[in-house]
C-alpha cells in the first residue's frame, strides 16, 4: 500500500498538462514504453521541455527509464500507477465496493 506521501507526490507529477499527456500516451503504449524522442513528436514539445516533465514524473515514481543505445525509452511504472489507484479507491463508498463498478449506481 502507498503512503499519502507517496500519493500526493504522484498526482502532484499528473496535475500538469503535458505530463498527464505523456503518462496517458505512455500507459497506452505498455510495458515496453517509448522513446522520448517519439513522446515529443507525438505531444509536440521540444526536448528540453520533456527532459523537464520526464524528470518530475520519474521523481515521482511514475515513470521508469532505460537506455537503448543512444535512445531513452520510458514507460509507466503500473505498479506506482496500480498502487496510487488502490490507495484512492481503498475504502470506495465506506466498503461497498459493488458501487465503485463502472456504469454501477454511485453512492
Amino acid at each position: 500500500m502507498m503512503k499519502p506521501a507517496q500519493v500526493v507526490k504522484a498526482l502532484s507529477a499528473l496535475a500538469q498538462p503535458t505530463r498527464l499527456a505523456i503518462f496517458r500516451l505512455l500507459v497506452v503504449s505498455g510495458a515496453d514504453g517509448l522513446a522520448a524522442g517519439e513522446i515529443a513528436g507525438k505531444l509536440k514539445v521540444s526536448p528540453a521541455n520533456m527532459s523537464f516533465h520526464f524528470k518530475a514524473l520519474s521523481h515521482a515514481g511514475l515513470v521508469v527509464s532505460r537506455q537503448e543505445g543512444r535512445f531513452i525509452y520510458y514507460a509507466a511504472n503500473f505498479a506506482v500507477m496500480n498502487g496510487m489507484v488502490d490507495y484512492l479507491t481503498e475504502n470506495c463508498c465506506g466498503g461497498h465496493d459493488e458501487a465503485c463498478k463502472p456504469n454501477a449506481k454511485k453512492c
